[in-house]
């Protein structure tokens, strides 16, 4: 036998710990080189974990949900095993007495567990004077559910069913996920508590620390994204055969944004205590949802990026964090932020500064609005800007100014080019 360890990989710096997600693989099985085991879930990314050599996964040593941290032993691979074989038990107790059906279900497959019974299962055992041995467990490893408790209680099957009055109609147990249960599921006023993922739990703590730490205030403006329409609409099907993508609103707003950051070094800025760090570099976060909650890419020195880079960097940004492979230096550093609201039909909004940063510019749906331009009423797509920003180093003038230059830059694109 030849002992292979898998261990936690190396963490950021800011980040103490992580949590197991689900195995890929049951002790027993055969894995090969670099082949994913298992997601580790920390406050700001996935990290898969491959395996570091081909082999035989012969232990788990931390299960579904387990916190661990940098650099611990997680499972053991014996690159000389066979697929098939007996994983070693986690502990050699000897037995004082056959293991009820249960038990012995949970052990066949490879997964023995002192507790056998769900914590909601374990009650209604007790309450209805039963043992783990009355009732036939169908859940993971053998384990007794709620709803096999139900079942068979209602069913008079087990044991030692009680004498009392025999119990209501059994009712689907509340299954123990994430994801929204089916409307058969539901039963008649469900509840489900499920723990915050670590990404979620961070993302709250990130709101609460930027509305208590900074004084946050939001100016609006419209802008009248015709020009924009119509320059896309023009050169659209030769920038797509050019490059290979299409020319979409961001690629316009990141440029615009860059352009106003020039101008109002201090929206660009971001506050160490009680000093004022200017950036000389412009590397802009876009916010960006995935099934796990939102995150926010970084697009590096952005004033140094053409609108085909910046439109195929998004849209590298927008898979990975659909796949769940952003990762923590893809949304590291960050000196503004931009949210687009708008994908999903908003309208107006507040957006919320992102720490350490200084302001965030939120851009909403564009939609034809009448307006008045020399003294007549006329139809123009306009879009709702909304920038947020730290009022204890940026004052109103600047704000104002700066979501000014936004708007000018994108009702006159070719402002952009003579960066004026």
């Amino acid at each position: 036998m030849s002992i292979v360890e898998v261990k936690v990989p190396q963490l950021s710096e800011s980040v103490a710990e992580a949590t197991m997600l689900t195995w890929k693989k049951k002790a027993g099985e055969a894995v090969a080189v670099d082949e994913i085991l298992i997601e580790i879930e920390t406050d700001k990314v996935v990290l898969e974990v491959p395996a570091p050599s081909a082999g035989v996964l012969v232990e788990i040593v931390q299960g579904d949900g387990a916190t661990v941290v940098a650099d611990q032993l997680i499972a053991k691979i014996d690159t000389e095993g066979k697929a098939g074989a007996a994983a070693p038990a986690p502990a050699a107790a000897a037995p004082a007495a056959a293991p009820a059906p249960a038990q012995a279900a949970a052990a066949a497959t490879g997964g023995a567990k002192s507790d056998v019974a769900m914590p909601a299962a374990a009650k209604l055992l007790a309450d209805n004077n039963l043992s783990t041995g009355d009732v036939a467990g169908t859940g993971k490893d053998g384990r007794v559910t709620k709803g096999d408790v139900l079942g068979a209680v209602a069913s008079g099957t087990t044991a030692k069913a009680p004498a009392a009055a025999p119990a209501p109609a059994a009712k689907p147990a509340l299954q123990q996920v994430a994801a929204p249960l089916s409307p058969q599921d539901l039963g008649d006023r469900p509840e489900q508590r499920v723990p915050m993922s670590r990404l979620r739990a961070r993302i709250a703590e990130r709101l609460l620390q930027s509305q208590s730490t900074n004084a946050i205030l939001t100016t609006f403006n419209e802008v009248n994204m015709a020009p924009v329409m119509e320059m896309r609409k023009k050169f659209q099907d030769a920038f797509t055969k050019e490059h290979g993508v299409k020319i979409g609103f961001m690629s316009f707003f990141v440029k615009a944004a860059v352009h106003a950051l020039k101008k109002f070094p201090v929206i660009n800025a971001s506050v160490d205590g009680n000093d004022i760090v200017y950036h000389g570099y412009f590397d802009i976060g876009i916010a960006v949802g995935s099934p796990r909650g939102l995150v926010v890419p970084i697009l590096r020195n952005a004033d140094q990026m053409s609108f085909a880079e910046i439109e195929k960097k998004i849209a590298e940004f927008g898979k990975k964090a659909q796949d769940g492979k952003l990762g923590i230096e893809d949304m590291t550093g960050g000196t503004f932020s931009i949210s687009n609201g708008g994908t999903f039909g908003s309208m107006l909004s507040t957006p919320i500064i992102n720490p350490p940063q200084s302001a965030i510019l939120g851009v909403h749906a564009t939609k034809d609005r009448a307006v008045v331009e020399n003294g007549q009423i006329v139809i123009r797509p306009m879009n709702y800007l909304a920038m947020s920003y730290d009022h204890r180093i940026i004052d109103g003038r600047e704000a104002v100014l700066g979501l000014v230059a936004m708007k000018e830059a994108l009702e006159d694109p070719s402002r952009l080019l003579f960066d004026i």
